[in-house]
C-alpha cells in the first residue's frame, strides 16, 4: 500500500519535537516533508545544526520512508503555498499536517518590540493560517483520514509576543474542526509542556522538573507517541481539543 504523507514544518534540529514527531511517524509508515527554517537557529543562542537534516533524513531512511526537506521562510505569505506545492511535487497529496514551527524570542510587555509582535504573529499565527488553508483547498486523501495538528504553549509572562502569537495560532487551528468537517479532517493543538531540547538553563530544568509530579522534563518522544496516535486511524474521534500532554505540570 502506498504511504500516506505528512507535511511537518519547523523540523531544523535532530533533537527538536519536530524530528521526534518525524521519526514516530516515519515508523508507523509515513512519508515525511520537512521544512526548515536556518537563519533562524542561527540567530538563537543554542546555533544552527548544519548537519541537522542529514542525521534527521537518514534515521527516516531507516524506517523506508521517503521524504523531502524544504527550506522556508514561514514568516513571507507566499511560502505556505509552495510549501505545499513542493510537498506535493515530491511525494504527493498531503494527509496530515503537523505544524511545529515558531518564531521564540524572550519579551515582556515593557520590552517588545512591534517588529518583533509582527514577526511572531506572521510566523506563529498567520502562516499556520496560510498552511491549513492551502490544506484545505487541496485536500484529496480518503474522508476520515486528514489531520491537522498544531505545538502551542501557554506560557506568555516575560514571553509575550510568543504566547500571544500561539494562542492565536490556536483558534485559527480549531477552527478547521468545523469549517473542515465536510473533508473528513480533524483538527487538535498539543501543549507539550516544558521540553528541553537545548533552550534551557540549569536553573529552569531544575524548576520545571520540580512542578512536573514525574519529576523529569517532557521528551520529544513523549510529543510523538501522542501525534501518531492522533495521525492513526484510532485517534480520529479526538476532535477540536487542545491537549495539555505535559506530565501534570503545574
Amino acid at each position: 500500500m502506498a504511504r500516506p504523507v505528512a507535511l511537518i514544518t519547523g523540523v531544523g534540529r535532530s533533537v527538536g519535537i519536530g524530528a521526534g514527531i518525524a521519526r514516530r511517524l516515519a515508523a508507523s509508515g509515513w512519508d515525511l516533508a520537512l521544512t526548515h527554517w536556518s537563519p533562524y537557529d542561527e540567530r538563537m543562542p543554542w546555533g544552527a545544526e548544519t548537519d541537522a537534516m542529514e542525521v534527521i533524513t537518514a534515521d527516516l531512511d531507516g524506517h523506508g520512508a521517503a521524504h523531502a526537506t524544504i527550506e522556508a521562510d514561514l514568516e513571507d505569505p507566499e511560502v505556505p503555498a509552495r510549501v505545499l506545492d513542493e510537498t506535493e511535487r515530491r511525494l504527493g497529496p498531503v494527509t496530515a499536517l503537523v505544524m511545529c514551527h515558531c518564531e521564540s524570542v524572550d519579551s515582556d510587555l515593557l520590552t517588545t518590540t512591534v517588529e518583533s509582535f509582527d514577526r511572531h504573529f506572521a510566523v506563529n499565527a498567520r502562516a499556520t493560517w496560510l498552511l491549513i488553508r492551502e490544506y484545505g483547498r487541496r485536500f484529496r486523501s480518503t474522508s476520515g483520514t486528514g489531520r491537522i495538528i498544531a505545538l502551542t504553549s501557554d506560557h506568555t509572562v516575560r514571553n509575550l509576543p510568543y504566547g500571544a502569537s500561539k494562542g492565536a495560532m490556536d483558534r485559527i487551528t480549531l477552527a478547521a474542526t468545523h469549517e473542515f468537517a465536510h473533508l473528513g479532517v480533524t483538527a487538535n493543538v498539543i501543549n507539550p509542556g516544558p521540553v528541553d531540547t537545548g533552550w534551557m538553563s540549569g536553573e529552569t530544568r531544575r524548576e520545571c522538573a520540580e512542578h512536573t509530579p514525574a519529576g523529569r522534563l517532557g521528551t520529544p518522544r513523549d510529543t510523538a507517541h501522542l501525534v501518531d496516535f492522533l495521525c492513526s486511524p484510532e485517534g480520529a474521534w479526538i476532535n477540536g481539543q487542545l491537549i495539555k500532554s505535559n506530565g501534570g505540570f503545574s
